[in-house]
């Protein structure tokens, strides 16, 4: 029946989704149609260029016909989550494809089942930004998606996704009773982020605990993908803790910034402890 649904709703064409928001009259579609007959364009871009609709209604209207989960305008989305607020830009296109290796290499029923931590070798290489981004391509395919942050020294996950961070993963690993640990992501219903919480003084000797292996069997067993944030490798070892836990390794490095002996430094270490080392992605910005 769901997928009777899904049908459905992707059978509709984008003339229809839009006549509907916007309660466009007979003459008005005809109007379009006219003028993309004349000019050989979309219907899209010719009710954009006849002002009866916005290019921001058009987008809108694709990620209804490809099931997207879109955030619109007129809701903030932070600046960094670029496959939320532009799901068919160029960003959203590489993370996609980004997707589909990790779905191959890492996320498949062929392989055990692992959580994903994404490393780097220095602060503002862009990690955060990646499994953030990765996290909303991931819960766009349908499947529950969790995006940890266990980068227990500089965590910004909360700030990206608007959620609270008065608790978290360092206190489920100090043994603290906290009840609200996981939030759902507005607008994007399979997505669920765990927050740090209270930033701690001792954050390796955390991550070591047995508990955040025990943590990550279980979430494995409640999300279909499990994405985990780490702190740089320049700030301690922590990352390759991360790492040894979850089974698998990606890391992303920043053309033009990330120094290549300390690249390698890293990628030598999480291969010593991580099953599947998955490779190396590069930012530019």
């Amino acid at each position: 029946m769901a997928e009777e649904a899904m049908s459905e709703v992707q059978d509709r064409s984008i003339g229809d989704i839009i006549r509907d928001i916007h309660n466009l009259s007979a003459e008005q579609i005809d109007s379009i149609l006219d003028y993309q007959r004349q000019k050989g364009v979309r219907f899209g871009e010719a009710a954009v260029a006849l002002g009866l609709v916005s290019g921001e209604d058009v987008v809108f209207a694709l990620s209804q016909q490809f099931h997207y989960p879109y955030t619109p305008v007129e809701h903030y989305v932070h600046p960094e989550l670029v496959t939320a607020s532009q799901p068919f830009g160029s960003q959203a296109e590489a993370f996609r494809a980004i997707r589909s290796q990790l779905i191959n290499r890492v996320f498949n029923a062929r392989e055990p089942k692992r959580a994903l931590a994404v490393i780097s070798s220095e602060s503002g290489d862009g990690k955060t930004f990646f499994v953030a981004n990765l996290g909303i391509v991931l819960a766009q395919m349908g499947g529950r998606t969790l995006v940890v942050d266990a980068n227990l020294r500089n965590p910004r996950l909360h700030e990206l996704f608007g959620v609270s961070n008065t608790s978290g993963l360092s206190g489920i690993l100090s043994g603290r009773q906290e009840d609200n640990v996981i939030y759902q992501v507005t607008d994007i219903p399979s997505l669920y982020v765990m927050p740090v919480g209270v930033t701690p003084p001792n954050p390796l000797e955390l991550l070591e605990r047995p508990a955040f292996r025990l943590l990550m069997t279980e979430l494995l067993r409640r999300f279909d993908h499990v994405v985990v944030d780490t702190a740089a490798s320049s700030l301690g070892s922590d990352a390759c803790v991360v790492v040894a836990k979850c089974g698998a390794a990606l890391t992303v490095a920043r053309k033009d910034r990330t120094r290549t002996n300390k690249l390698t430094e890293l990628v030598d270490a999480a291969s010593g402890v991580a099953s599947n080392m998955v490779g190396v992605v590069f930012n530019q910005y």
